[in-house]
């Protein structure tokens, strides 16, 4: 069973399928969660602070999804790297926050959360681990970057680091072009979505 954080924030993001964050009303999330609207406070301490726990959740779950696909050492490092990018692409159409994310691109439809310190400002310990601010674009391209080198580093003669790095940051710009400019109608398919969740 859910717990009503967990409840909360798939209650605000489901609101965003019909409606724009400026839409979204606190107690609506709070009574399609089933919990009250001060639970609601008191889990994120205002809109802003569901915002950027939302937010912060969604990039989790993309992370998760990268290392999913690192972690198949079975497969070759290109087909490691090719699942890291078709996962990007997958992931970013799947998920308006995701692209968001990945592309610095916030409508109005979404919650573009102010970014806030580095250090926690919320008297709300649950929110603090989002309180801490979320990725950029470049810092999470870096974040995915990072653990696609050390994933496919290891073992290998360590003169072929850069080559390693150069490779995972080409391919991950090439996800990231594709989820700017997608291609046309065929193209699409040719993603597989990348790996279970």
């Amino acid at each position: 069973m859910p717990t009503a954080r967990e409840s909360l924030l798939d209650s605000a993001l489901s609101a965003l399928t019909g409606l724009s964050w400026s839409a979204v009303r606190m107690v609506d999330v709070a009574s399609a969660a089933g919990v009250s609207r001060q639970t609601l406070y008191n889990e994120f301490g205002s809109k802003d602070g569901l915002a950027r726990a939302l937010v912060r959740r969604e990039a989790d779950v993309y992370l998760r999804g990268v290392d999913r696909a690192l972690g198949e050492t079975a497969a070759a490092p290109a087909e490691r790297l090719a699942a890291v990018a078709e996962w990007t692409v997958a992931a970013a159409r799947a998920h308006p926050l995701v692209r968001a994310l990945l592309t610095g691109c916030w409508g109005e439809r979404l919650p573009a959360p102010r970014t806030a310190a580095r250090t926690s400002v919320s008297p709300v310990p649950a929110q603090r681990r989002a309180d801490v601010g979320l990725p950029g674009p470049a810092e999470l391209l870096a974040v995915v970057r990072d653990r696609a080198v050390a994933a496919l580093e290891a073992g290998r003669p360590k003169e072929e680091s850069a080559s390693i790095a150069y490779r995972c940051e080409v391919a991950l710009r090439l996800a990231l072009s594709h989820v700017v400019a997608p291609g046309g109608q065929g193209v699409g398919r040719l993603v597989r979505g990348g790996p279970a969740a």
